[in-house]
């Protein structure tokens, strides 16, 4: 089996059914310059015609087609017109899918796994059957995606890259299938202090792991200098992966890292993730916005102060505000909110550890909750709510109602 570059070679498909639409998007993809050569076409044949400009000739498959060609697929529904367009491949030395009876063609198409820059391709060299290998290419996309496949490379000298990889609030299972991807194709990995770390331990043991991870007051590692390690290792012809919790432009500081890339000249992506202010909240069954009750959303920095628009959202009883590294200044933050009038019964809930053993729920009303905060002592990392759908009764009405609530563990 070879690997085959196509992109700005001549394939003719021979045939305007099902099959070819699928081959034909496949092969444009792969940047083939593409044929069809077919009385008609299928409906969702010449949707990709019209739609990519492919040039069509309607009208049979003749010998004269092939000219210059280093691709035939057929499939034009005839076995007999597909052996015979298979044959005068043969002749012309032109490879030749015959989808009709693939034993009998001189090449095979593959069902393929895609991982970043690696390409894994699955046949049978016996005959056809495309139900086989799906399935078999389906357990090996699974085995991909979890991130237990070596795709590190192993040559030197080509050109590094940096991806800032959202982490998501902490549960492994929680990252998207690209991050584990990402992960597993890194050479270095620049973490957080907070969300999926426990990923670090399915790291190859060389595999350069550094920690940056910051604490409220606490910067080890200054953002200028994450960004220059970020830049120094990608120029060295590294893959890094910024490892960071939550979602990369959630308070994360991901746009100066991407900023400080481009200026560079080092290629960066951005792999998106729940923000802990959405999957937290959910976590102790709060959502954060609620039909007939809460119809927006305000997410602020614990360290920002009560700005004109965040009052605005604490007055308004259909937006929940949701306050991020906030412990410290929140009886600050709730005491200047009830001087500007803000309700004093506006339901609040603190959410520690989310998606963790430890997760803890912490419940009260904006006048008492500094008071119960402190004698529940609530402490980072927590993601604090304010807003109606903090009630403990949003979805599971409570038999005993309390102004002061702790519930341990998760919802659900």
């Amino acid at each position: 089996m070879l690997g085959v570059s196509l992109a700005g070679r001549k394939v003719v498909l021979v045939g305007g059914g099902a099959v070819t639409a699928r081959r034909l998007a496949r092969l444009l993809d792969d940047g083939a310059a593409a044929e069809v050569v077919a009385p008609q076409l299928a409906p969702e044949t010449a949707a990709i015609v019209a739609e990519r400009g492919v040039p069509w000739r309607a009208q049979p498959v003749a010998r004269r087609d092939l000219a210059g060609a280093w691709l035939v697929h057929t499939a034009t529904g005839d076995a007999r017109t597909d052996a015979e367009v298979a044959a005068w491949c043969d002749q012309e030395r032109i490879l030749c899918v015959n989808a009709s009876d693939g034993a009998h063609g001189s090449a095979r198409m593959t069902s393929e796994v895609r991982a970043g820059d690696v390409l894994v391709g699955v046949t049978s060299d016996a005959g056809v059957d495309p139900r086989r290998t799906g399935r078999v290419a389906a357990a090996i996309r699974e085995l991909v995606e979890s991130g237990r496949v070596p795709l590190r490379r192993t040559r030197e000298g080509a050109a590094g890259r940096v991806s800032l990889v959202g982490g998501g609030p902490g549960p492994v299972d929680l990252m998207t299938v690209r991050a584990r991807r990402l992960l597993a194709e890194a050479d270095v990995v620049v973490a957080d202090r907070l969300g999926a770390v426990d990923v670090l331990e399915e790291l190859d043991p060389d595999v350069e792991v550094i920690h940056v991870g910051k604490e409220p007051g606490h910067h080890p590692v200054p953002q200028h200098e994450i960004n220059a390690l970020l830049v120094a290792h990608a120029r060295a012809g590294r893959r890094v992966v910024r490892l960071k919790g939550g979602d990369p432009f959630v308070y994360g500081r991901g746009g100066e890292e991407v900023t400080a890339c481009l200026e560079a000249g080092v290629p960066v992506d951005v792999v998106p993730a729940p923000s802990s202010a959405i999957a937290v909240p959910q976590a102790a069954g709060i959502p954060v916005t609620h039909r007939g009750l809460a119809s927006a959303l305000h997410v602020i920095n614990g360290q920002s102060g009560l700005s004109a628009a965040t009052l605005a959202s604490l007055h308004d009883d259909a937006v929940t505000t949701v306050l991020l590294m906030g412990v410290g200044s929140f009886a600050a933050l709730a005491d200047e909110a009830l001087r500007h009038g803000v309700p004093r019964d506006r339901p609040v809930a603190f959410v520690e550890n989310g998606h963790t053993d430890r997760q803890r729920t912490t419940r009260a009303t904006l006048g008492e909750a500094a008071r119960v905060a402190a004698r529940a002592n609530v402490r980072n990392p927590a993601v604090i709510v304010i807003g109606e759908v903090a009630r403990a009764d949003i979805l599971l009405p409570m038999t005993t109602p309390s102004s002061a609530v702790v519930e341990p563990g998760a919802t659900g």
